[in-house]
């Protein structure tokens, strides 16, 4: 804690250094810029701008949540990464979550890499952070290869050096974004994995795509019967073809419908025989599991 600190004290000192005009600066030539550019500076929120660049989506709520609680009690521990644009002024590169959540809590400021980069150094840094995080799902990370490899105009073999990733898997990642967008959307939600993603990719015709999609968050299929089914579609006559499930009974479909509707969520049954089964609810994220928890619990 005393070390954090310490850089928070030399990041002040470096901020007032900025905040005298006489010693801006606009490049790593300039004076000072050896003090700044790469040290950790205290900035004000307020003159920080978001990233345009930024491939990022969507961020969890509650994780922001525990991300702002635990700046709260220890403060920013990981500066944020930010571009130089005027007097006074820096642009987001890296760090957004933490940007987001210092906010949220009404700091004045936060401690900061300077960089001096241009619009596509920006870019590509910003995409390269948000690659290398854990918690981004398949298309965001299929979106931020391809945007690198179109506006930075590096081919798949570059980009697997830069970002330290087999070709194999940028390609793989990359093949997702010929599924159809509604699957590309059940993918970031949580109800299809990337591997039945992969399987369904190797179907080239996309009303095929969303009835095998149908088929495999009707009936909860593995990747491995999922596999099969996409072949059965490209193969009509391959004996591998699984074997149709039985449909379920009347009054199971009927309870399916009413539970979905009712949880609002794609609930599966299914059945083993001798009237035994599960019930299946999935859930996006905690938040989601506790809202589904609560009306299970109420019955309204």
């Amino acid at each position: 804690m005393a070390k954090a600190t310490k850089k928070q004290v030399l990041g002040r000192g470096l901020s007032a250094l900025l905040k005298d005009p006489a010693n801006d600066i606009s490049s790593v030539s300039d004076k000072n810029a050896d003090k700044v550019v790469g040290s950790i500076v205290e900035l004000e929120l307020n003159a920080i701008e978001m990233n345009p660049f930024q491939p990022r989506s969507s961020f969890n709520e509650e994780s922001l949540r525990e991300l702002a609680s635990s700046i709260r009690e220890l403060g920013v521990i990981q500066p944020i990464t930010v571009r130089k644009l005027g007097f006074n002024k820096f642009q987001l590169v890296s760090g957004e979550r933490r940007y987001r959540a210092s906010k949220s809590i009404g700091l004045g400021t936060i401690p900061a890499f300077i960089r001096i980069a241009n619009d596509q150094e920006s870019l590509e840094m910003a995409l390269v952070e948000n690659i290398q995080r854990q918690d981004l799902d398949p298309i965001e990370i299929a979106l931020s290869y391809q945007r690198l490899i179109e506006e930075i105009e590096v081919t798949q073999e570059a980009l697997s050096d830069r970002v330290g990733k087999n070709r194999s898997t940028i390609a793989n990642y990359l093949r997702l974004l010929k599924l159809d967008p509604i699957i590309q959307t059940g993918m970031r939600d949580g109800f299809i994995s990337m591997g039945h993603g992969r399987a369904i990719i190797n179907v080239s015709n996309l009303g095929e795509q969303l009835d095998i999609y149908e088929k495999v968050i009707s009936e909860n299929l593995s990747v491995r019967e999922t596999e099969a089914l996409v072949r059965s579609y490209k193969n009509p006559s391959d004996k591998k073809t699984p074997s149709k499930k039985a449909a379920l009974p009347s009054y199971l479909n009927v309870a399916k419908k009413e539970l979905t509707e009712f949880l609002e969520s794609k609930v599966s049954i299914k059945t083993s025989g001798g009237g035994k089964g599960q019930v299946m609810v999935p859930f996006k994220n905690k938040k989601d599991f506790l809202r589904i928890l609560n009306l299970l619990k109420s019955g309204k």
